[in-house]
């Protein structure tokens, strides 16, 4: 999860909060080892697209102007440039095939469906990390 939703939702194509502390330099650090895909709700619509690579590339103009870490190599290659460093991630429409997905919303499988966290009433109460 990047965007922090203190406002909740509020369309696809709003994103009016702060990004989760942290997510900004993990992100461009990641970019030193992997292809980082980002996928939302938001992604099958064409303004919701836009309106992520928009809000990311000024949440990282916001944490380098912040003095942000030390750069990783991607921000190395983009320093200054914060409103092209979005090109750097892919944007899929569609559930990418991935080594690993970092979702607020997910189970991991562990191959029994009858484990408790998948039962109808575990899931209906089910609670995002910022819920909690």
């Amino acid at each position: 999860m990047i965007h922090s939703y203190t406002s909740g939702w509020k369309g696809a194509h709003v994103i009016p909060d702060k990004p989760v502390p942290g997510a900004i330099p993990y992100l461009l650090r990641a970019l030193d080892s992997f292809e980082v895909a980002i996928f939302s709700s938001r992604s099958k619509n064409p303004l919701g697209r836009q309106a992520m690579k928009r809000w990311l590339s000024n949440a990282i103009a916001d944490h380098w102007e912040a003095g942000g870490n030390e750069p990783s190599l991607a921000e190395c290659e983009c320093w200054g440039d914060a409103a092209s460093i979005h090109r750097r991630f892919s944007w899929p429409w569609f559930k990418p095939a991935a080594l690993v997905t970092i979702d607020d919303r997910a189970l991991t499988f562990n191959g029994d469906w009858a484990s408790p966290e998948f039962s109808p009433s575990a899931i209906l109460t089910f609670k995002p990390w910022n819920k909690r």
